[in-house]
């Protein structure tokens, strides 16, 4: 199922579903069966490492002919060359993170590209939107990765920026499946970006133990880190989360070696990185039928809630 809106019309895809580019994870082998599925697969950059970065965009090129993105991760990658390095590879649409929208999103635009920035609050939102991007990714503090230490639930803050802002939102935390997709569609995204959902994928990278760690999980089993300090973290809960989940500020050296964890499987050699969405998840497919899947439940979400309030009386 195809669907037009500002969001499909903007990336070019047929699905408005992103998946999220998480370090080390979001690269080709990822990210072109997304983009294969018709959504939108994206590169990261937050790895910091731009060599094979450039090398895993060559690999989406030989993997797919469907369009694809990547995202800057500021606050990891901070040269300025890393315009004209997105520019150079050809991409056409990006997504801006963890730092001023107003730093790179001129030049990105100037060079004819597709920018949206991501933010965790309304005034994030609106500096963006200033700014001049196209459209924003709405991240609510139900998700994993770097966070705002002051987080704010999607439910709030996605109805709230959508009240204030007319730009296109892609509404990312908590989505899973079809459910979540029409629920986030009802606060006014026009996308959605999945995250755990993409690293407990079968085509992901990482190793089994992180997939079956999040097979496992409750509903309460992630942590929120940095609560007072920034940037903030959720992650799944582990010994090493369990003990630092106390800490007023938790060292960026306490994710030691996390291609030990990503890869090597060791799941207290790092921080694994997870949404509260890992609660929901209960088996690792393909990607093809992760997005098929929601895209048929997002469909029979809409029908149910139609035929049972608005059918004819």
């Amino acid at each position: 199922m195809a669907i037009t809106n500002r969001v499909t019309e903007l990336l070019g895809v047929e699905i408005p579903i992103v998946q999220a580019p998480m370090g080390w994870i979001a690269r080709a082998q990822l990210a072109s069966a997304v983009s294969d599925a018709g959504a939108m697969g994206i590169i990261e950059t937050s790895s910091g490492e731009l060599d094979a970065v450039r090398e895993e965009i060559r690999k989406m090129r030989d993997l797919t002919d469907k369009p694809f993105g990547v995202n800057i991760a500021q606050a990891f990658v901070r040269d300025p060359a890393i315009v004209d390095f997105v520019v150079d590879q050809g991409v056409r649409f990006v997504t801006t993170s963890a730092g001023d929208p107003t730093r790179y999103t001129a030049q990105l635009k100037d060079a004819g590209l597709t920018v949206f920035h991501v933010v965790p609050t309304l005034r994030g939102a609106s500096k963006a939107v200033d700014a001049g991007v196209d459209g924003l990714v709405v991240e609510g503090g139900e998700g994993g990765g770097f966070k705002n230490p002051r987080d704010v639930a999607s439910m709030v803050l996605l109805p709230l920026v959508r009240s204030k802002v007319s730009v296109p939102i892609i509404a990312a935390g908590g989505i899973t499946d079809g459910q979540t997709m029409a629920a986030a569609f009802a606060l006014g995204a026009e996308g959605v970006q999945m995250g755990t959902r993409m690293v407990s994928a079968a085509e992901s990278p990482v190793h089994d133990n992180w997939k079956q760690a999040i097979l496992d999980a409750e509903e309460t089993g992630t942590v929120f880190l940095n609560r007072f300090a920034s940037p903030g973290l959720r992650a799944l809960r582990t010994e090493r989360t369990t003990r630092l989940e106390r800490e007023e500020q938790v060292s960026m050296a306490e994710f030691g070696t996390a291609t030990d964890l990503y890869f090597g499987g060791d799941m207290e050699a790092s921080i694994a990185l997870s949404g509260q969405v890992a609660g929901r998840i209960d088996e690792v497919l393909p990607v093809a039928e992760i997005v098929n899947g929601t895209m048929e439940g997002f469909t029979a979400a809409l029908e149910a809630l139609a035929d049972r309030y608005l059918a004819p009386r």
